[in-house]
């Protein structure tokens, strides 16, 4: 009799087990991205949608490292017959702090972004700007876990010169590879 009220307990045991650990190891995924940017050159506001290519190592379900390359867009825009365009990318690598739940986390992000932004104003002759920096970068999000696939949606923010800095908010896909 307790033999057989042991093996189906044992059995829900491990299936409880499996839906609440998360699927550790290598992971890349993409997303698609909104930035903004406000006080680009003065009076320009970089609002566009980009992309965010990741790539991971997950090796506790409660922490993970990542590196994330992001297209933050580009915009244009017209002052006087003048035309300003500008366009900003940015390389940047988090530590992060998991809570894992069953099928999602929910997680907060922190490191560095290296970050670069390019313009130039176009009248009579052309001129050019590029400008660069490394800063302190934070985030949060969401992760719905389906197997090895994961379903996120997350905010990140650090400082460009000369803005008000970046607010990026992204909605991505990641494979883990165990």
């Amino acid at each position: 009799m307790l033999r057989k009220l042991l093996t189906p307990a044992c059995a829900l045991s491990l299936c409880a087990g499996s839906a609440v650990a998360a699927d550790n190891g290598f992971y890349l995924g993409a997303a698609v991205s909104q930035s903004q940017i406000d006080g680009f050159g003065g009076n320009l506001d970089l609002d566009d949608t980009g992309y965010k290519v990741i790539a991971g190592f997950r090796p506790l379900d409660v922490f993970a490292v990542e590196v994330n390359y992001m297209d933050l867009g580009s915009d244009s825009v017209t002052l006087g017959g003048a035309r300003f365009n500008a366009e900003a990318t940015a390389l940047a690598g988090f530590g992060m702090l998991m809570l894992p739940l069953p099928l999602v986390d929910f997680y907060v992000k922190a490191g560095v972004a290296s970050w670069e932004s390019k313009g130039s104003l176009s009248s009579i002759t052309v001129s050019r700007f590029k400008d660069d920096g490394t800063e302190f970068a934070y985030g949060a999000g969401v992760q719905a876990h389906f197997g090895s696939l994961g379903a996120r949606l997350e905010y990140e923010s650090f400082d460009i010169e000369d803005t008000d800095g970046i607010d990026l908010f992204s909605l991505g896909l990641t494979w883990t590879f165990l």
